[in-house]
């Protein structure tokens, strides 16, 4: 029986999910500083998706009005990636990624802001599920330790990561995703340059094959299907969707990091879960 074209989407959707859910396993392999790390994975991530678009022929005209939004956009994904790194290399996989997943609630306020979209309120309190799954995932919160400046850089990641989401949407009609993607890559990969002067670049070397994965599955795969997603569903859809992402990442964690997860990461996992499936059944409707 053939796969309906909204199967097929919520199926490329997931598999989406898992590819990016390998940033924070291959983020805690890599011990650079956070900046050094996202000008690596931006330039050479620029470099494959120009190759990529050049064999196939994907343009890379943007025209005058989109040339601003375009360039945001690829400042907001290069503080996000910065601020995310950090958070993970002050934690551990389960809180760097969590807490980087509030912005699926972030979204569900901010799309009818920005996008004039009807506010449901059943994204509120799906949006309120993560957020609650995320509460039994941190640890006791206290301003003395990494963890709680860990989760507040993993807010300000989530932040940035839902405004250019929204401004996203506004392009992916017009643009192929692989296009988006090459211009931010290359706008972070410049802003970063002066990171090798800034930062002891001896030590790279020995973290080229995690660099190498954090390139080319979670950055060009990922990120680029990701943007991909935007054509089939709304952003608070997508963002909802997408909270399985830290429960891939605490698994990967687990396997390769030795990070075991106790009860309440458990808990904090299903709930979100909950939230993932619970769209996914609205979303076929």
């Amino acid at each position: 029986m053939p796969l309906t074209a909204q199967t097929r989407n919520f199926l490329e959707l997931n598999l989406t999910v898992f590819f990016m859910s390998t940033s924070g396993p291959f983020g805690k392999f890599i011990e650079l500083p956070a900046p050094l790390t996202i000008e690596l994975r931006a330039l050479f991530a620029f470099l494959f998706l120009l190759i990529y678009c050049k064999i196939r022929k994907i343009s890379f005209h943007i025209s005058k009005r989109d040339i601003w939004p375009v360039l945001l956009t690829g400042v907001l994904m290069g503080v996000h990636l910065v601020a995310y790194f950090h958070a993970l290399q002050l934690s551990n996989v389960a809180i760097g990624m969590l807490s980087l997943f509030t912005y699926p609630i972030m979204t569900a306020f901010l799309e009818p802001l920005f996008l004039k979209t009807t506010f449901r309120k059943s994204h509120l309190f799906l949006g309120s599920l993560v957020l609650l799954g995320i509460y039994f995932l941190v640890p006791d919160f206290g301003l003395e330790n990494d963890s709680t400046i860990a989760i507040g850089f993993g807010l300000f990641s989530a932040f940035t990561y839902a405004l250019r989401n929204l401004i996203l949407k506004t392009k992916v009609d017009r643009y192929q995703g692989s296009t988006l993607m090459t211009y931010q890559m290359g706008i972070i990969g410049f802003l970063l340059l002066p990171t090798y002067i800034a930062y002891d670049i001896s030590e790279i070397p020995q973290f080229i094959p995690a660099l190498l994965g954090l390139i080319l599955i979670t950055t060009v795969i990922g990120h680029t299907m990701f943007i991909n997603s935007f054509k089939n569903f709304s952003i608070t859809t997508v963002s909802i969707l997408s909270s399985v992402q830290p429960v891939y990442g605490i698994l990967i964690g687990a396997l390769f990091l030795k990070e075991i997860p106790g009860w309440s990461t458990i808990l904090g996992g299903g709930l979100i879960l909950t939230s993932v499936i619970l769209e996914s059944a609205r979303s076929f409707k």
